[in-house]
């Protein structure tokens, strides 16, 4: 990477301190580093000219040079005049305004940007600021191009009142439009990031992305301590703090953001991926096994022992098979309410070019991992993320992939407080009018009302060591027999098994295993799945929203009393 940062390597001396962690860092290396410190990872702030540069493609950068007009529009003086603390500001920067607007691309990838700029009276949202980010948006709109906010801002501008408040009106109605319109938004949150920026166009992207530390909030902590009279905990309001509670989908270092974008923007672009070195694991180019849809093709083997191996801790789960079967991956998070659930996991994604969303249950392969998925039972924060990611796919106009995996939805009293029946039924009735091609296949357990929550699709298939059934074979025996020990004879009654699935019509085809199970050889399971869903997309590609969602819709009207 050329030095992007030769304006600032003027002002900075051979030594500097980290203003995180105070130690002396070698200039040369702390531009290097993109102002990163070696020694604690602090984020030192960016101006916008740096940030264009560090994120766009050298030579794809083009100013749009918006004619917008700054003044006084109160006449507000404080300590000084404001109309004196705007001058002083475009003076001391070069800037006409708090934001810079340019066309670009990223990887390639074309993208409008709108890069706010923390050093002009503190990136504040004043009226020029939100005309330009609202005539940003508008040339997203009017070009159909992705756009890309960077965000550093203490707020609304308190010097021009009631108009600045007015703009977080107008950038949220410009976001709207880019909604209605189906086009891409990404949001790029450094620090700080407060006040009626936080509470309008940086949070309202399809995609929330942070640095590290960066803090983003409504109110200050200065001013929520003084109000509640209460010390905050550790790291408040920071990228970690609100990536735990799902309100931010990725912090990513800042070395890590150019290729991070390349690949949303890439996802969501709705085209062909330019050729590209496979990524992760290579999945064989061995000819598929063709599904089965006669159940007279699939032996009628002992149903406990598909329990058995639908539950393995060594089958593969869904990270692993995304890792074998698509490229560009980017896992996004949380159900911007407050959650992230492990046990379902989510993100854009590319199968031999074609962009798609991929949304899965999540298992583990040890205690550890297990314990982290919540052993694969989502709570209610999971199936609110799945929706807030399929509603994406749709504004986007790209298919839905999911694999299912899961014992059921968890059963306990914080997920029934924060509404896991809503959560579940919400998701049902979703995705029954998705306007997109949507194929899920059961990769392991189907799980009940937790398993169908994802599995509301255009086509349905299993692999023939999977299980789906209303309840577990323990807790029917456990109900009905009184008696846990006879769950084998509760799973042949419940007919739990791929066989009997097919025979009736739960899934419409059968993707067959290596011998012993997926386990046995992921790669080769993996180069099935992934054949079986291209297979239905292709098929589900020629027809139209209005018809996939009738189609859909009669695939589950279908299920009636059998005589």
């Amino acid at each position: 990477m050329t030095d992007v940062l030769t304006a600032r390597s003027v002002d900075l001396p051979e030594w500097v301190i980290c203003a995180g962690c105070r130690a002396l860092a070698y200039g040369k290396r702390f531009r290097r580093e993109l102002l990163v410190c070696p020694e604690c990872g602090h984020h030192e702030r960016m101006t916008s000219d740096e940030r264009i540069a560090t994120l766009l493609d050298e030579g794809s950068v083009e100013e749009l040079g918006f004619p917008v007009a700054t003044g006084d529009p109160l006449g507000f003086v404080d300590s000084r005049p404001y109309a004196a603390r705007l001058s002083e500001a475009q003076a001391a920067t070069g800037m006409t305004e708090a934001v810079a607007c340019v066309r670009g691309a990223v990887g390639g990838n074309p993208v409008i940007a709108a890069v706010m700029d923390f050093r002009f009276l503190g990136g504040s949202l004043g009226a020029a600021v939100g005309e330009l980010i609202t005539r940003t948006a508008e040339l997203a709109l009017a070009e159909r191009t992705p756009l890309l906010v960077v965000t550093s801002s203490g707020g609304a501008r308190m010097q021009e009142g009631a108009l600045a408040l007015m703009q977080m009106a107008k950038t949220s109605q410009a976001f709207r439009e880019l909604d209605e319109a189906g086009i891409l938004t990404v949001s790029l949150i450094t620090d700080p990031t407060y006040g009626g920026v936080a509470a309008s166009f940086a949070t309202q992207a399809d995609v929330i992305v942070a640095e590290p530390g960066a803090r983003m909030g409504f109110a200050g902590p200065r001013v929520i301590e003084q109000t509640i009279r209460q010390s905050l905990p550790e790291g408040f309001q920071t990228a970690e703090f609100l990536a735990e509670r799902g309100l931010v989908d990725i912090v990513v270092p800042r070395h890590g953001l150019r290729p991070t974008l390349s690949r949303l923007l890439s996802a969501g672009a709705r085209r062909p991926a330019a050729p590209h070195a496979a990524r992760g694991r290579e999945v064989p180019e061995a000819p598929a096994t063709p599904l089965v849809t006669d159940p007279r093709d699939l032996p009628a083997g002992e149903t406990w022992e598909a329990v058995r191996l639908a539950r393995a801790l060594d089958r593969p789960t869904a990270l692993d098979y995304i890792q074998w079967i698509a490229d560009d991956f980017v896992e996004l998070h949380g159900d911007r309410l407050g959650g992230d659930c492990r046990a379902i996991i989510g993100g854009l994604a590319r199968l031999d070019g074609t962009p798609l969303m991929i949304i899965s249950h999540q298992k583990g392969h040890t205690t550890k991992e297990l314990a982290k998925a919540n052993f694969g039972m989502p709570t209610p924060a999971g199936y609110r993320k799945a929706a807030r990611l399929m509603r994406l796919a749709a504004k986007l106009g790209v298919p839905v992939v999911t694999l299912v995996d899961t014992p059921g939805a968890y059963p306990g009293i914080e997920a029934e407080a924060e509404g896991q029946a809503v959560a579940i039924a919400d998701n049902l009735r979703l995705m029954t009018g998705l306007p997109v091609p949507v194929v899920s296949v059961v990769t392991g357990e189907g799980g009940s009302g937790g398993a169908l929550a994802l599995a509301v699709a255009n086509k349905v298939l299993a692999f023939s060591n999977t299980i789906y059934s209303v309840i577990s074979p323990e807790g029917c025996a456990a109900i009905l027999w009184r008696d846990p020990g006879a769950a084998p004879r509760a799973a042949r009654e419940l007919r739990v098994d791929a066989r009997s699935l097919l025979e009736l019509e739960i899934v419409d085809a059968v993707i067959p295993e290596p011998e012993g199970g997926a386990q046995r050889d992921p790669g080769a399971a993996a180069t099935r799945l992934k054949a079986a869903i291209a297979a239905g997309l292709d098929e589900l590609s020629a027809l139209g929203p209005a018809c996939l969602v009738e189609t859909r819709r009669a695939r589950f009207r279908r299920f009636q009393a059998l005589g």
